[in-house]
């Protein structure tokens, strides 16, 4: 896996899409979440928004609410826009958008909001130890 510093910040799903010219839906969105008050981190297709409540179902929480942005430094060390799905300072239960396998390489944000990395499903699911789920 090579990470790649661009040279400006790609902080959403469609502007990484756009730099890199794939589809928005091979970027793997770095989202952190309150889930019944302890963070989790949803690493989503960017072709998804999450709809938490059908998540915290899935998921079998009570409810999921956004996490704010001291919430998001807490949880990864990293900023809103440039969250890496791996490299936090503690394990984050972490759920894997099944909607990525579709995807032979998805990219996803490097911990910084200026740089990015190419990974396989199966790669990324095994470094980050999360559990499959289906995202809305």
């Amino acid at each position: 896996m090579t990470v790649r510093q661009i040279d400006k910040p790609t902080p959403t799903a469609v502007s990484a899409a756009e730099y890199l010219g794939c589809e928005v839906g091979a970027i793997a969105s770095s989202l952190v979440f309150l889930a019944d008050g302890e963070p989790i981190l949803v690493v989503t297709s960017g072709a998804h928004r999450v709809n938490t409540t059908a998540l915290a179902g899935r998921i079998g929480v009570q409810a999921i609410t956004r996490a704010t942005p001291d919430d998001v430094r807490a949880a990864t060390g990293q900023v809103i826009g440039g969250v890496a799905p791996v490299g936090h300072p503690a394990p984050v239960r972490t759920y894997l958008d099944v909607a990525l396998r579709d995807h032979d390489e998805v990219w996803a944000a490097a911990g910084i909001p200026a740089s990015l990395f190419a990974i396989g499903y199966a790669d990324l699911l095994r470094v980050t130890g999360a559990t499959e789920v289906e995202v809305d």
